[in-house]
């Protein structure tokens, strides 16, 4: 149990180079080792929970090298609900790879394993540099994936996406450099008992470093202004990646979350790092997401600002901080994912029947199974605009009822309020035109029996959750509450990964 932390990680990781190493031997069984591997994930994911359920951090030193000379994982509660999250996103986004967007192009597979390893490394890393590694890893994965299948649209796009991560992974570099000259030591429990004992002179170019990483964080996130590239990114995509897409967007969450409560909110003159700017970039990520959902003439797009709008809540949540909000904030995070998978799911399986008209909001022809897609539609509207009886209302309820009694609480309470009326507004003109009056017989063919079979098993699949989700409301909500008290704590964490304390680096002094 010791290594369980490594687990989400090799898997995808080893499953990778065999699709790799295997790729002639056809797409069979690069989908077998594919599922399996999710299956493992499954597992993994079921017992890191488990592990980490009782309050406990698990630290795993690779190689014996004590922290902060080696690299290091951890598992926390944390941790453990986000690779949680991820492979309950995965499962059915792979499931419905397998209807043929697999053979579209080349190496889909071994991308989609990579994006995995990529995706639990960074939330069970905890070294800064490491975060970095995993961030790349992830993002030539999500590359690769963007631009499966081809076609202008996507070249376009996939360009755009591929130079402004790029300018993010320069930004990101250069901020560790400064800070792994000022500090010696890039580990993250190491980093919040260094910040303590900085010198004055020091702490300026400190407090710049850490910005510049924060704000990358935010980039990663589509935070605005730095958060207009991912509705084109994500509508460009293929169903299945856009799906898998639907957790990227929260590693930024997660690493603005993590490095604030573990490192920066120990020393006062980097606690308020993080919740001046954030507090205003994330609401105006909720109105320009808002009008972007209301604006939108095609199903991508708009599910894609329905995403942009749950992350713009998700870093209100990150700036208020406390307790109560992160509870609130742990339990609408694997909501709006699971929701906004399932969205990009359903786009995918309703472009498939609509043959020339694809996802435009606009008349078209009538999909046999209409009614079991509009049901499905009507579920999901519901669910990610935030209206009883489904979890998204719950989640909004606790963020709202955490929020501060103060202007800036009042505008958190409009902003959310409204935004979840202009999204019920936009769905249900949406499901007007796309299921009350269609028209014209159907233009293309559908997919085969056995692609059709298994794209509508991952849709409802992904469907499954949102009554889980509010079935299990009580549970969740104490997880989730368990888990914020942890991350408030903060002294387990560093505890379980430095357990004597911050070890002494040598640097040179500065003239």
């Amino acid at each position: 149990m010791i290594h369980l932390p490594l687990l989400p990680v090799l898997v995808p990781l080893v499953a990778a180079i065999l699709q790799l190493a295997l790729h002639r031997a056809g797409p069979g069984l690069a989908r077998g080792l594919g599922l399996a591997s999710v299956a493992l994930l499954a597992l993994a994911s079921a017992l890191l929970l488990r592990a980490t359920g009782d309050g406990g951090v698990i630290p795993v030193q690779l190689g014996n090298w004590p922290a902060p000379f080696g690299i290091t994982f951890v598992a926390d509660r944390l941790a453990a609900t986000m690779v949680a999250v991820t492979t309950a996103v995965a499962i059915p986004a792979l499931l419905a790879a397998t209807d043929g967007t697999d053979r579209m192009g080349r190496h889909f597979h071994p991308f989609f394993q990579l994006q995995l390893a990529g995706l639990n490394g960074a939330f069970l890393t905890g070294d800064l540099f490491n975060l970095f590694v995993f961030f790349e890893v992830l993002l030539i994965a999500s590359y690769g994936l963007l631009a499966h299948g081809g076609g202008p649209a996507r070249a376009r796009t996939g360009l755009h996406y591929v130079a402004l991560n790029l300018a993010g992974s320069i930004l990101f570099l250069f901020a560790l450099g400064l800070l792994y000259g000022t500090l010696g030591t890039l580990n993250l429990a190491d980093v919040a008992g260094r910040l303590a004992t900085v010198p004055e002179a020091d702490q300026p170019l400190v407090r710049t470093a850490l910005a510049l990483m924060l704000g990358v964080f935010a980039f990663k996130a589509a935070i605005l202004p730095l958060g207009f590239w991912l509705p084109h990114a994500y509508a460009a995509a293929s169903a299945p990646v856009a799906a898998l897409y639907a957790v990227l967007t929260k590693v930024g969450i997660y690493a603005m979350l993590r490095l604030s409560a573990t490192a920066l909110a120990g020393t006062p003159w980097t606690a308020d790092l993080l919740a001046p700017w954030l507090m205003p970039a994330a609401l105006g990520t909720v109105v320009v997401a808002t009008l972007g959902v209301l604006a939108a003439r095609r199903l991508g797009p708009m599910v894609a600002h329905l995403l942009l709008l749950s992350t713009g809540m998700l870093a209100v949540g990150v700036a208020v901080g406390g307790p109560a909000m992160l509870a609130a904030l742990l339990y609408y995070l694997p909501h709006t994912t699971l929701v906004s998978a399932a969205l990009f799911l359903l786009v995918g399986r309703i472009v498939a029947w609509r043959g020339e008209a694809a996802d435009r909001i606009e008349h078209g022809p009538r999909p046999p199974g209409a009614g079991w897609l509009a049901a499905a539609f009507l579920a999901l509207a519901i669910a990610v605009t935030g209206l009883p009886p489904l979890s998204g209302f719950l989640g909004k309820v606790m963020m709202l009822a955490a929020a501060p009694a103060t202007p800036t609480g009042y505008v958190i309470w409009g902003s959310f309020i409204l935004s979840g009326f202009v999204g019920a507004l936009a769905m249900a003109r949406a499901a007007s035109v796309l299921f009350w009056e269609p028209v014209g017989p159907l233009r293309e063919a559908p997919p085969g029996p056995a692609g059709r079979a298994r794209a509508d098993l991952a849709l409802a699949l992904s469907l499954a959750f949102v009554p889980l989700l509010v079935l299990g409301a009580a549970p969740l909500s104490a997880h989730a509450q368990a888990t914020a008290e942890q991350i408030a704590a903060r002294r387990p964490y560093l505890e379980a990964v430095l357990p004597d304390g911050s070890a002494p680096v040598a640097r040179e002094r500065r003239p």
